[in-house]
């Protein structure tokens, strides 16, 4: 007894003195991130947080056989904790057990079920691990460019501590030691097996067993500190940690040292984004360190699905990497003169590769897929903030487009005279801002640039005003008063121009609601960038909106009786809809559009991917103004994806999705596929519905 007791504290010792050293180079490492000051506030929904995504598993889950597998060995991790805490007690005491549930039959089944499930999982685990080997499947599989050796030393860990527990408790309870005396029934059953050896041999047997059990937690231990699995422990502190919008919500606006940079008169040391590792916040840091290589976000990614080279997986690894590799110079406070750079060309030494870094379009797909909560767009952008406001280093076409925004307003380069030219011949006055916003007038439809200045997005915004109009909707346009939004210049990293955009619209916006109350200052708009950047990004500017989609708004007229499909529905058409990245992730609108799609009697065949995983267009992140020359042009992907259903129309609800899908579809129709498919906004299909058809002409006796 005393034996096992000194060995059972000094290999305790040992292991927690090696984990004690890592944890506290950890916390160093991670607080010498930049400060972000917004990560504790609302505690209530940081605990929600913390239960449906930690204890809950809820992303985990979306993914059926894997996500139960992990969910089992999650709780697997919490409840054998107690079967720990039975170890170390009968390091003093071989009858130990844990006061008031100890003896209690049902602890001991569900510590003996959620080993076996366990166990299961490893199984489950294994059988996906060979199935998705890089070696075999390359780029398609998810675990591509991860540690697998790693993940395959940490599964026979787990393993070692299910069959040293078993070993430890069936030997327990063949000496007469075990505290239960019915339910734990896998470890009574060893018990039975083990008690033909007699008692003294038993009694030696459960020593080995105890030993073992502790020693292999212990070895686990430094494993997983040392290891991509530290995200055992880290995760957990990065879900609370995680910002708390309602879906992906805006960018967050620059800072330097935890405060917000006054771009009139910025301070001389004022880091602008990210130039190296040292710059990223602690919550940036904390995030590279959470990373479980699964590959979810890669399995995702419309550019890593096309042949491009950004995988948000790898990003993030690689800022790991670069992390540890900086951090003496980190922590010492010092300057690395050999430091390789953060952006720059693979051969060069560069940590992110331009390509890399330029391909993404900031769908969002790797933030709503990643299971602890990793920020991975908010990354990419600050970087590109730094590339472009430092560095001005950045695609060439993006010139074109800052200079459209900056002299024009748009990114077409359009005059600004041209706003109201989609309200040419459309049958009725469309109401146009006169100076002063009449009581009777219930929202401000925002055109936006694509509205005003894109042929096809002409036709969506004709289609909502004429809906509006025959609903008795009372809105007016601003005209020549709309510019930009800057949602563009943002997502290029050109932060700058973005600020000095939005002020001067938040300041147009403010004088056209001026006197009403927030609750009051109604947008309605049909592109989600605007919406987005309007609803969620001016806020940071102290522009206050109650801004909803154009599909959100004639869905409640529609509810309302307002707007009345008329045609038919069994003369409907087949249609496919395609979600457009910033009005369904970034906002959650996943239902009114749909809803639509049903009002107007068409059949609705959803794509593979749809919803909370649907298929970026590709024109997001600024992408629609840069040339897409790596892989496949992801809009064909969806193209083909769609034309996959056998629908006669897609639609959609963005101006710059439906660029992109019509792109697609004229370059499949050159091939003579889906020659008889078009793409239409959701609007459109509803007009078709809502206009009465035309009454036949009397026949002449």
């Amino acid at each position: 007894m005393l034996v096992r007791l000194i060995l059972g504290l000094l290999m305790t010792v040992v292991g927690l003195a090696v984990a004690g050293k890592r944890v506290a180079f950890l916390y160093r490492l991670i607080k010498a991130g930049q400060p972000d000051t917004k990560r504790s506030d609302d505690l209530g929904a940081r605990v929600f947080a913390q239960v449906r995504e930690v204890f809950g598993q809820r992303k985990l889950l979306k993914w059926s056989v894997p996500g139960l597998a992990h969910f089992f060995t999650f709780w697997g991790f919490v409840i054998l904790a107690s079967v720990y805490l039975e170890a170390y007690g009968a390091l003093f005491d071989e009858q130990f057990a844990i006061p008031w549930i100890g003896h209690w039959a049902v602890l001991g089944f569900l510590q003996d079920f959620i080993a076996v499930a366990v166990a299961v999982s490893l199984g489950v685990f294994t059988v996906i691990r060979i199935r998705q080997a890089p070696e075999r499947k390359e780029r398609a599989s998810r675990f591509y460019g991860s540690h697998t050796g790693g993940a395959w030393l940490i599964l026979f860990m787990i393993f070692n501590v299910v069959w040293t527990m078993f070993f430890f408790r069936g030997a327990s309870s063949a000496s007469g030691n075990f505290p239960y005396d019915n339910g734990a029934y896998v470890s009574l059953g060893v018990g039975n097996l083990l008690e033909p050896l007699g008692h003294s041999t038993t009694e030696v047997l459960e020593t080995v067993g105890l030993l073992l059990h502790i020693g292999v937690m212990l070895v686990f231990l430094s494993i997983v500190l040392y290891s991509k699995h530290l995200h055992i422990f880290v995760a957990p502190i990065n879900v609370s940690a995680k910002r708390l919008p309602d879906a992906l919500g805006p960018l967050l606006p620059m800072e330097s040292g935890g405060k917000p940079i006054d771009f009139e008169d910025p301070g001389e040391d004022d880091t602008f984004g990210r130039g190296k590792i040292g710059d990223f916040t602690w919550k940036g840091m904390l995030d590279f360190a959470t990373c479980t290589e699964c590959g979810r976000c890669q399995s995702q990614c419309p550019a890593w699905n096309t042949g491009k080279p950004l995988s948000p997986k790898l990003v993030i690894m690689n800022l790991r990497d670069n992390l540890f590799e900086e951090a003496p110079y980190i922590l010492a406070g010092t300057e690395h003169e050999g430091a390789r750079p953060l952006v720059g060309p693979e051969d060069d030494g560069g940590v992110i590769d331009p390509d890399v870094l330029w391909s993404c379009t900031t769908c969002g797909a790797c933030v709503e897929q990643c299971p602890v909560d990793i920020e991975h767009v908010d990354h990419i952008v600050d970087m590109r903030r730094y590339q472009v406001m430092i560095e001005s280093a950045f695609p060439t076409e993006l010139g074109g487009l800052f200079k459209n925004l900056e002299t024009k307003g748009n990114p077409w380069g359009q005059n600004n005279s041209e706003r109201l030219a989609w309200t040419k011949d459309l049958g009725f006055d469309v109401p146009v801002f006169d100076g002063e916003l009449a009581e009777d007038v219930e929202y401000v439809y925002w055109v936006g640039c694509a509205g005003a200045f894109d042929d096809q997005a002409r036709k969506t915004v004709r289609a909502t005003a004429e809906l509006l109009h025959i609903a008795g909707v009372k809105y007016v346009v601003l005209g020549k008063e709309e510019s930009c939004t800057g949602d563009p210049a943002r997502r290029a990293g050109n932060e700058f121009l973005f600020q000095m955009m939005a002020q001067q619209t938040a300041e147009t916006l403010n004088a056209v609601f001026e006197g009403r109350e927030p609750r009051l200052r109604k947008i309605v708009t049909t592109c989600p960038h605007c919406l987005n950047t309007l609803s969620r990004e001016y806020p940071q500017l102290d522009g206050h909106y109650e801004v909803v989609h154009h599909t959100q708004l004639l869905n409640r007229l529609v509810r309302g009786g307002q707007l009345t499909p008329v045609k038919p529905v069994e003369d409907g058409p087949r249609v496919t809809y395609h979600d457009p990245c910033y009005l369904g992730r970034h906002n959650k609108v996943y239902t009114p559009p749909r809803e639509l799609v049903g009002a107007t009697g068409a059949s609705l065949a959803e794509m593979p991917r749809h919803a909370d995983r649907a298929l970026c267009c590709g024109a997001g992140g600024a992408r629609m103004w840069m040339e897409e020359q790596i892989g496949m042009r992801i809009n064909l992907e969806r193209v083909d994806e769609a034309i996959a259903t056998d629908a006669e129309t897609i639609v959609t609800g963005c101006p710059f999705c439906r660029v992109m899908l019509t792109d697609g579809l004229v370059q499949r129709q050159s091939e003579q596929k889906a020659e008889n498919v078009d793409v239409r906004d959701v609007a459109q299909l509803l007009l078709e519905r809502v206009k009465a058809p035309a009454s036949e002409p009397t026949p002449k006796p």
